[in-house]
């Protein structure tokens, strides 16, 4: 499974916000981490988040593309029904 990622560093807290559109109307979902975006801190607080929210591994999760961007995409490896499903609980 894979999904956009909108990315927040520095954000004070790890969450999950909910979906975002970008100017062209393609979803992405909204993240905060706390930690800073710096030496990929970022990226590995926002595995363990998507890992957390899914259910799944982290060595399940990776980025995709965007890795030095705040727009990512992440992907999910496993049954794309029921990471769907995780996803949309997790999602406020």
């Amino acid at each position: 499974m894979r999904f956009r990622v909108r990315l927040t560093p520095k954000g004070g807290r790890d969450a999950i916000e909910g979906w975002w559109r970008d100017g062209a109307g393609r979803p992405a979902l909204k993240a905060r981490v706390a930690a800073p975006p710096e030496d990929g801190k970022a990226n590995t607080a926002l595995i363990s988040l998507v890992a957390q929210a899914l259910d799944v591994r982290k060595s399940d999760v990776r980025i995709a593309s965007g890795a030095a961007s705040r727009l990512k995409t992440v992907e999910v490896q496993g049954d794309e029904a029921i990471l769907a499903a995780r996803l949309a609980r997790a999602v406020p």
